[in-house]
């Protein structure tokens, strides 16, 4: 609905226009009159039409002085001049203070529909540009955060070339960034990030971040000034900076870095490793302390993880890096198909050590290093025909696990248990004593059934890996290593049983189980009895 005022010093032209014209069926409502200028002037600052239809000559005041007051304060609303006077200066007055139109008396309805048509038009645009530029600055200040995101990651990437532009962009998004003042970068990564983002819902993933953001911005409002935001998945990157004045600027930056770290492991339950960017001295100088921040958090590789990390406590080892020639090769793979794993891994414990020391080319060659190790391992078993469809889909899984890790000894690790298996499959070959092998995982089971017994304490004893056991035993006896297990608990119970002197708890104690509920679920599924009725049909 529009708003209208008519000022006329004739009251039947006052009362013609309000009464006679259908303002409804224009969606205009008659909001007041006046008689002269100076009360119309008075009655518009009060109710603020849209639209005035006013008269030209009046007393006090007339129409175009009037319009132009109106046209000062209010230069949305439209003016529409009446007169009953064809006179060329006042029509050229009218265009002056951009009147929308101008009628003559006697007024002609059809002449006054036209020109309020026109006019409902005009304000109908208006009305959908102030709404749409109104919906534009809701949704400007909705996305201002991610702005400024994306600003703060141009900084840290791009070179600044027009400070002034950079100034201006700095203004519009509200950020207090000094052109030159003691700058630092720090990188927080979560630790195993891509392994612990699998498990979570993207819903989880994103309140994560959230809650990282959050004690990372917390923090530094708290002890240095800057912002922090999300870089990527599982980086989050803090530009910090101080004033000149401060003291012990490092050391408040240090103290923020663990207290980041801390306050993420205690509230979060979360690992992070965080990088130290050298300072510099400007704005435009963020992407070097930013490159070294990264630089830094990526040592974790060898360094481990969840530490604080700057450049300067990193050594640097100019050795051109460790490769694997035809010489290396053949060393590594007489070693494997000696199937003696001491030596082996204590080959694997030197090379290793190489590796490390090559820090310059970063964990990146350490996992295509060790990847090597693998294909040749790989390509050892096919050659002695010892490869299987088992062996085939842990390989694959031990690749995409490979590819996950993030420091060297993890990676370590996970190589050194696959070429102990190995070093077991070859060794079994070669000497033909899998059934050897069998029995003495047997042995472990018959004299330790009562123990709280694992695979891994199985695979201890015999000097293989669980995973070969595993295998293994299903390999050649069909069932597995649990399965054995049980029976070997289950027949000695049976024995005990049959003897009153054993009451039902030490019974199940004696076999190895510390729930007598489980242990009775065992017994009858293996047996077809409880442990009482069994008892029961035995006397």
């Amino acid at each position: 609905m529009y708003t209208l005022v008519i000022v006329d010093d004739e009251p039947t032209v006052r009362f013609g226009l309000r009464n006679y014209f259908r303002w409804h069926d224009f969606g205009i409502e008659v909001t007041g009159d006046a008689d002269d200028g100076l009360t119309g002037l008075e009655l518009i600052e009060q109710v603020k039409p849209d639209i005035v239809l006013t008269d030209v000559r009046m007393l006090h005041m007339d129409g175009i002085r009037m319009a132009s007051h109106i046209r000062e304060k209010a230069p949305d609303t439209k003016i529409v001049f009446v007169s009953g006077h064809d006179d060329a200066d006042y029509l050229k007055s009218a265009l002056q203070v951009n009147a929308v139109d101008y009628i003559f008396k006697p007024v002609n309805m059809q002449e006054l529909q036209t020109v309020i048509e026109r006019v409902t038009r005009e304000l109908e645009a208006q009305r959908k540009e102030r709404r749409l530029v109104a919906d534009m600055q809701v949704k400007l200040t909705q996305s201002l955060p991610l702005l400024r995101e994306k600003f703060l990651m141009s900084i840290i990437r791009d070179e600044i070339r027009h400070v002034q532009r950079i100034q201006n962009r700095l203004d519009f998004l509200e950020l207090r960034l000094p052109a030159e003042a003691p700058y630092w970068v720090i990188v927080v990564q979560i630790d195993d990030n891509a392994q612990f983002m699998e498990a979570r819902t993207e819903r989880d993933q994103q309140l994560l971040a959230y809650a990282v953001l959050n004690v990372c911005q917390e923090l530094i409002g708290r002890l240095l000034n800057g912002y922090a935001f999300e870089n990527r998945s599982g980086e989050f990157v803090g530009i910090l900076y101080g004033d000149e004045a401060q003291e012990a600027l490092e050391d408040q930056l240090f103290l923020l870095a663990e207290e980041i770290r801390d306050n993420v492991a205690q509230w979060l339950k979360l690992s992070v490793t965080i990088g130290i960017g050298e300072r510099v001295s400007a704005l435009s100088s963020l992407p070097i302390s930013y490159a070294r921040a990264r630089e830094a958090a990526d040592r974790k590789w060898y360094l481990g993880k969840n530490r604080v990390i700057t450049m300067d406590s990193l050594e640097t080892d100019e050795e051109s890096p460790y490769r694997l020639d035809s010489a290396r090769n053949e060393q590594f793979l007489s070693l494997l198909k000696a199937g003696e794993p001491v030596p082996l891994l204590r080959e694997l414990d030197r090379w290793f050590e190489r590796v490390a020391r090559n820090r310059k080319d970063g964990f990146q060659y350490g996992r295509i290093f060790s990847l090597e190790l693998l294909l040749l391992s790989n390509r050892l078993l096919l050659e002695l025909n010892i490869h299987d469809a088992g062996l085939e889909k842990q390989e694959t899984e031990l690749w995409g696990r490979m590819n996950k890790l993030e420091t060297i000894r993890e990676v370590r690790e996970l190589l050194e248990a696959h070429l102990l298996d190995v070093c077991g499959r070859i060794q079994e070959k070669r000497s033909g004593k899998a059934r050897n092998v069998i029995e003495r995982i047997r042995a472990v089971m018959d004299s330790r059934y009562a123990d709280n017994l694992t695979i891994a304490d199985i695979a201890q004893n015999v000097f293989l890996s669980s995973t070969y056991v595993s295998l293994l035993f299903k390999q050649e006896t069909g069932e597995t290593v649990y399965e054995y297990l049980t029976k070997v608990r289950m027949e000695r119970a049976k024995e005990l049983l049959r003897d009153p002197r054993f009451k039902f708890y030490e019974v199940c104690e004696a076999v190895g189980y510390s729930d007598p509920s489980h242990f009775t679920k065992i017994f009858k599924k293996y047996t077809g009895y409880t442990p009482s009725g069994f008892r029961d049909q035995m006397t």
